[in-house]
């Protein structure tokens, strides 16, 4: 199933290598708009937030849409992974309060040495 929107979290990326990025797998991007510690932009029309040092050195990409070469943030974390070559998190599906905090902290890791299920304490 189709997730409603995509969000990853890069570990020391550079914002100009995910721009190219996003460019070569959604289209064009606007140039970023600065709002308080969040930098928008649209790729193709979708809208992107950008939120640097969101956890730690974990900068938070957030792709408004359904409308992505990608069905889900697993799918979207391996294909940044595999052109930026940094380490990626994302969640691995939907969440909501009733499942309590400990799944919260089930994040999956995207790395040179794969796919793994982590904790992670946000």
């Amino acid at each position: 199933m189709r997730q409603p929107d995509i969000e990853i979290y890069l570990k020391d990326a550079d914002q100009e290598d995910v721009t190219r990025w996003l460019s070569e797998a959604l289209g064009p991007c606007t140039p970023w708009q600065r709002k308080g510690q969040t930098f928008k932009c649209e790729a193709d029309g979708i809208p992107v937030t950008w939120l640097p040092n969101a956890v730690g050195k974990w900068h938070s990409l957030y792709l408004e849409s359904d409308a992505t070469p990608w069905a889900d943030d697993l799918a979207c974390a391996k294909a940044a992974f595999a052109t930026l070559g940094v380490e990626i998190r994302c969640a691995p599906g939907g969440w909501n309060e009733e499942e309590g905090e400990e799944q919260a902290d089930r994040w999956l890791s995207v790395n040179a040495d794969g796919e793994k299920e982590i904790i992670w304490r946000t």
